[in-house]
């Protein structure tokens, strides 16, 4: 091993090293953030991290790499893509008695199986250079990965806060080294979003509040994901039958028709999440939500929470009598939280049980009315 150490040669050769762990690109930056400090601390103070107290928690650690990691100078940063083949993105939306479930999470759950190859990263780059430190980051520690990202030449923060590279979408996920060498560092690209703001139409819930602002109190995906307890009633219709995260943003934004299929297997839709029944997922009893979400991100958020959402996602279904059966025979062994939102799902059912009839009243009198006018007896 050299000690004289050539780091233009060395960061071509981490890329390379990169790609062979199947990261779709690695780019790399320094530890610089300190723009981003009153972005941060604004958003903090509007509140529009909910119920995320670690959020406000750390504070400015999130724009300050080297108080996580004293000693780092440069962040090597890396992208996965995660887009499943053969999506069945507006079908599943389009059919409310399905469960939507958030493309990234319809396969494993991502943070080991990147942290795993980072780390593996870091072992390779240790080989060349014994004065190596590295440590790394799977959206498990306080700091602003798209900024570090968008540093590094992986993509520009689009107008919904997530990162988009301009051969590639949106679909991937973020990983991060900090290291302690001063490799040379990459440039930014050019924010191509221009004057779009399809992300912020579309949006169910109005949480996109300003260009690249959102609201997590409003977010279907931190509704359903990382809020404990009672869904606000106002954002519950615009839930539709997204039962974990939402895609609506990303799905509208027109640089993912550059989207590219994920070559990891492990990202592949596991269970059917990609298409299930919402009647069957309500089904599972906890053992079998804990059995069937082994290793997907959906366990985190608990037993409780899933069939929260999912009652959700049924008040919102076309009227059945089964649901409505199915929701009330559930309701009894219901803890208090599920139970509020079961009795919502009945309400809504209930409501649209009447709506029907009415509907199906007029069609009668319509028949009648044309019976009587073309001289018919009544009972024709």
């Amino acid at each position: 091993m050299s000690s004289t150490i050539n780091y233009q040669d060395l960061a071509e050769k981490i890329k390379q090293w990169g790609q062979e762990l199947g990261f779709a690109q690695v780019g790399i930056t320094d530890v610089d953030l300190s723009e981003h400090e009153v972005h941060l601390q604004t958003w903090l103070d509007n509140q529009y991290h909910g119920s995320m107290d670690y959020m406000a928690r750390h504070g400015m650690m999130r724009a300050r790499p080297t108080e996580l990691a004293p000693g780092s100078v440069r962040v090597i940063s890396v992208r996965m893509n995660y887009l499943p083949p053969e999506a069945k993105f507006a079908h599943t939306l389009k059919n409310k008695t399905k469960g939507y479930v958030s493309r990234y999470a319809v396969g494993r759950d991502y943070h080991k199986l990147m942290r795993k190859r980072l780390q593996k990263l870091g072992q390779k780059i240790q080989q060349h250079c014994e004065t190596f430190a590295f440590r790394p980051f799977v959206d498990s520690a306080p700091v602003l990965e798209r900024p570090l990202a968008e540093k590094a030449g992986l993509g520009w923060v689009g107008k919904h806060s997530l990162l988009i590279n301009k051969s590639a979408g949106s679909w991937f996920f973020l990983g991060e080294l900090l290291v302690n060498i001063p490799l040379p560092v990459d440039s930014a690209p050019q924010n191509d979003c221009g004057s779009c703001v399809a992300c912020m139409k579309i949006c169910p819930t109005q949480a996109i509040v300003a260009p690249y602002v959102v609201d997590a109190k409003r977010c279907i995906s931190y509704l359903t994901i990382e809020h404990k307890g009672v869904i606000p009633e106002e954002f519950r219709q615009a839930m539709g039958n997204r039962i974990y995260g939402c895609d609506d943003c990303q799905l509208i934004c027109p640089w993912n028709k550059f989207g590219q299929v994920t070559k990891e297997q492990d990202f592949h839709p596991r269970q059917q999440l990609d298409n299930r029944n919402l009647l069957d997922l309500f089904s599972w009893s906890e053992n079998e939500f804990l059995s069937k979400t082994e290793g997907s991100p959906i366990r985190r958020i608990g037993y409780q929470n899933w069939q929260r959402n999912i009652a959700i996602g049924l008040g919102n279904a076309p009227f059945s009598e089964e649901i409505v059966e199915t929701l009330r025979a559930t309701l009894p062994e219901s803890d208090k939280v599920v139970s509020e939102h079961i009795l919502w799902a009945i309400g809504q059912q209930e409501s649209k049980r009447s709506a029907a009839h009415r509907i199906e009243g007029l069609r009668l009198n319509e028949r009648l009315i044309r019976s009587i006018e073309k001289g018919l007896p009544r009972d024709a």
